[in-house]
């Protein structure tokens, strides 16, 4: 995992705004999306199994599949299924529903098809399927229904199939509402509280359309038809609850069954003598079930059953015969389907099925047969479909199925051969599938299905993995699906299958292998067609290193699928899929992927499915690189996995199904952002995420994942420091720009400011001057001020004047006493040479009186040159220069011969006191 950062500003700030509306948010809390290739199908959710008590709010409103089987919920709400207009399947089975309420479905108006079996429904109300005007399959089957409302299916006008079975209904007036329906064609009934049904009990004005009946009761003693009611019906099913019951059978008007052709009796019985008179009111009776009939059957009953000329197709399973009546078959010439499965009593095909020449499709599944003749089939030369899954059969003859050549399907599965042998050879040419799954087969030799020339789907897989020869499967050129299970390695098996498509191959490897590797191995494999590829071992993993020959799939270059389960035991090599750039679906399951890498990847841009789960994952950082800009669903489950980076999911731009169940995750800031990331990003659903437990630190293991506070791990001071220390950069290099530039002018500013304080704590006091001038000079001019200035203006002109080694506070600051003496004089004079315009505290006095005269708009500043000194010179020293532009000055270089004009002119000026005009000061002289 890369390194904790603090996330920048506004990435946090867009975060707690998806905080604040919640909407915006794909996670699922209760639900999981499920993942369809096609997009455009819709939004399917699967809610099963989830303890809810309650309809889940988070559910979009835009599903159109939801799964709700298998939890608590005790009631529907109107406002459950609120907005959700684009609902077509509904699924609430299995739960504790007592109670409805009027408009729980209005908003369904597309739903089509309503599971609400196994609950606790015991009224149908009026109002309670408002809505579903669309609806055509409602399956209510193990629920209490006692009473139905004449209203209850009003708005159910496209209403086709309604199981009603295994509920409380008494009467058969109870059903009157469901006969009045348009468009129903299904009512099944199996397994109520009817003592009777009787058509003279249901008051209806017109003719349903139903066309398929199931009725039964384990308290049924009468059924009758005596009115037109069922004019369409074609199917009716009897069949009981209980194993054996006797009904009264009254329909004395034959016409009332003319368009019933599917009887179903298991179960039912009738007295004896009504059996014969019964079956003969079936005009049109094609197929006809009796189930759980052996008592008749063995008194003759298949007699009476052969002489109805319509039949076709009769299905006698499940009824465990002691002894097969011989010949009783022997009427039904044209039986073309016939079903014996599950009598477990036939040990070999009975004699009877021999001389049926028109059947086409025979089921003896289940049963004790242990070996075929050569005469079994000889006659039934139009047989096209054979099981006989489930038996005992230990060989195969070639001549049992030498007759059979309009023969499509063969299912010998489940039994206990042991060699093919030459069965197949020179017969069966029509034969399309062939299950040979699960037999004790040793040894599948070359040619031995050479016959086979139309077979496409073949089914050779077993637990014991035969020995097979390279050429097994040769001259299967139709060949489209085959499943096969081999000991050895695969690369020579598949020579010639030009047509195949879907190729699933279980192993099972004891040793290392040599393979050999034909050097034209697009040309010997000729797998061209093929789109999907498994393979499966089925053994143990082990230290023998087990691959898929990257020469295999060099020859697939249409694969658009494959799967390796327990196969590699380290990452495939990076140019494994350097030829099947057309691959959409991979799954390396159960194998150590921990150093797998990038270019794996690479020359399969168009991936859409990743499945890399139980593969010792601890990261998927090799993602960033892969360049899987397609990939929509990503199985990472049963990893090492404590967390994923942010930047593996932002180079998933086509993301939409994320599952990382039963990874081991850190609940620390390492994770913040990706938990984050779960709860608010909007395209890509993580599978029960809201299920994620922590297994890190150990104070947290066993807490949820999506509870760990983020907050924190943004709030713990970094950000603070982070700011603190960017203003303290900036303020550093902000000083040192002020200080290397603008140093005089701040210096400047502060001691305006005190000027400033200074006069306005001065004015609120109301002081007197106490001097009638302050006086700024030089040190270095210190003798002229004491020779030729103080004599005049302090001995003979009588001015108090104000000089800093004289009149200043000891003990006070420099910059405190030359503040109150400007402000404490009237005047300002500032006896300026060139020492004085270097020197720093005379630069601060002048500043200072500067202000002054700005603040008070009075004549209040004297300039006083000792020495000639150009404008030019002035241009560093910036006040000065300003000053010598806007005010006339005293020059005393200029006055050495009239020095009496001078003084006179300092008085003058000194005794001004008016507003400053501008312009109008002190004369040079």
């Amino acid at each position: 995992m890369a390194a904790v950062r603090s996330p920048p500003f506004m990435l946090r700030l867009f975060f707690l705004l998806l905080l604040f509306n919640s909407s915006l948010a794909y996670s699922l809390k209760n639900c999981t999306e499920i993942y369809q290739e096609n997009p455009s199908a819709g939004v399917a959710l699967n809610c099963a199994y989830r303890r809810f008590k309650t309809i889940p709010d988070d559910i979009p409103k835009n599903a159109v599949s939801i799964q709700l089987n298998g939890n608590w919920l005790q009631k529907l709400n109107k406002d459950d299924f609120h907005g959700m207009s684009n609902l077509v399947f509904l699924d609430v089975k299995s739960n504790c529903i007592s109670y409805v309420e009027n408009g729980s479905f209005a908003d369904l108006v597309l739903l089509k098809t309503l599971y609400m079996r196994s609950n606790c429904l015991s009224n149908l109300t009026g109002f309670m399927f408002q809505g579903l005007s669309s609806l055509t399959v409602l399956d209510l089957n193990s629920n209490k229904i006692q009473v139905i409302h004449n209203a209850a299916f009003q708005f159910l006008t496209s209403l086709q199939v309604l199981d009603l079975s295994e509920n409380q209904l008494q009467q058969a007036s109870d059903i009157q509402p469901i006969l009045q329906l348009l468009q129903i064609q299904r009512l099944d009934l199996t397994c109520n509280l009817f003592f009777s049904f009787e058509t003279k009990d249901l008051q209806l004005n017109f003719s349903s359309s139903l066309k398929e009946l199931v009725i039964s009761s384990d308290y049924l003693k009468k059924f009758s038809i005596t009115t037109p009611v069922f004019p369409y019906l074609q199917k009716l099913d009897l069949s009981s609850c209980a194993q054996s019951l006797k009904v009264k059978w009254d329909i004395p008007d034959k016409n009332l069954l003319r368009n019933i052709t599917q009887l179903y009796l298991a179960g039912t019985m009738f007295s004896v003598k009504r059996e014969q008179t019964l079956l003969q009111n079936f005009d049109s009776l094609r197929h006809l079930s009796l189930q759980y009939w052996n008592r008749f059957i063995e008194k003759g009953l298949l007699s009476t059953v052969c002489q109805i000329s319509t039949l076709r197709s009769l299905d006698l399973n499940s009824n465990y015969l002691k002894n097969w009546p011989v010949q009783r078959l022997a009427s039904c010439s044209d039986l073309t389907d016939l079903d014996l499965s599950r009598n477990e009593i036939l040990t070999k095909v009975p004699y009877d099925v021999r001389i049926l020449t028109s059947l086409e499709i025979l089921n003896m599944n289940a049963n004790l047969i242990s070996e075929l003749s050569c005469e079994d089939f000889v006659n039934t030369t139009h047989l096209m479909e054979l099981s006989l899954n489930k038996n005992r059969i230990t060989k195969l003859d070639k001549c049992v199925f030498e007759h059979l050549s309009d023969l499509k399907l063969l299912d010998l599965s489940n039994n206990l051969l042991q060699t093919v042998g030459d069965t197949f050879k020179g017969s069966l040419q029509k034969l399309d599938m062939l299950d040979l799954s699960h037999n004790a087969i040793l040894i599948l030799s070359a040619g031995e299905f050479q016959g086979l020339q139309s077979l496409r789907h073949m089914n050779v897989a077993s637990n014991n993995f035969p020995l097979m020869e390279p050429k097994t499967f040769s001259k299967l050129n139709n060949l489209e699906d085959l499943v096969a299970s081999l000991s050895f390695d695969f690369v020579t098996y598949f020579r010639g299958l030009q047509h195949l498509e879907n190729l699933t191959i279980y192993l099972c490897r004891t040793g290392p292998l040599k393979i050999p590797v034909p050097k034209d191995t697009e040309a010997f494999f000729q797998l061209k067609s093929l789109k999907n590829l498994t393979v499966i071992c089925s053994s143990k993993r082990s230290l023998i290193p087990l691959e898929v020959p990257k020469e295999l799939l060099r020859a697939m270059k249409h694969l658009e699928s494959f799967k390796a389960e327990n196969i590699y035991n380290k990452p495939p090599d990076w140019d494994t899929f350097q030829f099947n750039t057309q691959l959409k679906s991979l799954t390396l399951t159960k194998t150590d992927l921990s150093n797998l890498k990038p270019n794996l990847f690479l020359p399969i841009p168009n991936l859409q499915v990743l499945d890399l789960s139980e593969s010792n994952l601890k990261s998927i950082d090799f993602l960033v690189q892969a360049n899987l800009t397609a990939l929509r669903y990503l199985k990472l489950t049963d990893n090492e996995m404590v967390g994923i980076n942010e930047t593996v999911l932002r180079s998933l731009p086509s993301l939409i199904y994320l599952n990382l169940d039963n990874n081991p995750f850190n609940c620390e800031c390492s994770n913040a952002d990706f938990i984050q990331w779960i709860k608010n990003n909007k395209q890509t659903q993580v599978v029960n995420a809201h299920q994620y437990k922590c297994s890190f630190p150990l104070d947290r293991r066993g807490t949820f994942l999506l509870d760990f506070d983020v907050q924190s791990c943004w709030n713990d001071g970094s950000f603070f420091y982070f700011i603190s220390s960017t203003c303290l950069v900036v303020l550093t290099l902000l000083t040192s720009f002020i200080y290397h530039f603008l140093r005089w002018q701040l210096a400047y500013t502060f001691h305006l400011f005190l000027a400033f304080v200074y006069d306005s704590r001065r004015r609120k006091k109301g002081d007197p001057h106490q001097f009638d001038a302050f006086v700024s000079y030089n040190v270095h001019d210190e003798d002229w001020v004491y020779r030729e200035m103080l004599p005049v203006l302090e001995g003979e002109q009588g001015w108090r004047l104000c000089l800093h080694h004289r009149d200043f506070q000891p003990g006070k600051p420099i910059m405190e006493n030359i503040t109150d003496a400007i402000y404490g004089s009237r005047k300002t004079i500032c006896v300026i040479s060139r020492h004085y315009l270097q020197s720093e505290w005379c630069s601060r006095e002048i500043q200072m009186a500067s202000f002054r005269l700005f603040d008070e708009q009075k004549d209040v500043l004297i300039l006083l040159f000792l020495e000639d000194i150009p404008s030019r010179h002035l241009s560093p020293y910036y006040r000065m220069r300003k000053l010598v532009k806007k005010r006339t000055y005293l020059s005393w270089p200029q006055a050495a011969q009239h020095p009496g004009v001078f003084w006179q002119n300092v008085q003058r000026a000194l005794e001004i006191n008016s507003v400053l005009n501008p312009g109008i000061g002190t004369m040079k002289t």
